[in-house]
């Protein structure tokens, strides 16, 4: 195995909840935190990005080991496991900040995102025309801490119950070849 430095990935794909659950699984994956980018607001909190108007959407920061998970197999659970046709709304999360997102930290990163995406539209999987937004990476803000590990630390919420564990259930039967080990 090489020694090649972790990289970073930031997506967004509806609530921060539901797709940090997802890729803190995926083996090659070191860290994921939530948090806010895309906006004009400095250092915004949960409560301003929610009124839809710092222009921030809830997104992940992926620290990635690219000799183990490539940022292409990163592309293939990102388009997967969210709606990339609904403008500004995944389910029922409505406003900007749930917008599809994909910042790019290098122009490899975007070549591979653009030439992903034209390989989806080209193959009309879905009915309505995808709408995720591809754009270099901004500043990237934390989350308040309490977001930190939501679901696994929040089980028993409504929210996590009725929308994050189906969600979490479908992703390990897709992807059950990407799993960290020890899941």
């Amino acid at each position: 195995m090489q020694n090649t430095e972790n990289k970073i990935a930031t997506f967004g794909t509806g609530c921060f909840w539901c797709s940090e659950a997802i890729f803190d699984q995926l083996n090659g994956v070191v860290e994921v935190k939530p948090g806010y980018s895309g906006g004009t607001v400095k250092n915004p909190t949960y409560k301003e990005v929610c009124t839809g108007e710092t222009g921030h959407a809830e997104v992940i920061r992926i620290e990635y080991n690219p000799d183990v998970i490539s940022y292409k197999e990163l592309l293939e659970v990102f388009w997967k496991t969210h709606d990339p046709t609904t403008l500004n709304r995944q389910g029922a999360d409505v406003g900007t900040q749930y917008r599809s997102v994909i910042f790019y930290h290098d122009s490899d990163q975007e070549k591979e995102a653009r030439a992903y995406k034209k390989a989806l539209e080209e193959a009309e999987i879905w009915s309505n025309p995808i709408v995720t937004e591809i754009s270099p990476a901004t500043a990237f803000y934390y989350a308040e801490d309490y977001h930190n590990d939501y679901y696994a630390n929040n089980p028993a919420n409504g929210y996590c119950n009725f929308v994050i564990t189906p969600k979490i259930e479908k992703f390990k039967k897709v992807f059950s070849e990407k799993l960290k080990p020890e899941l």
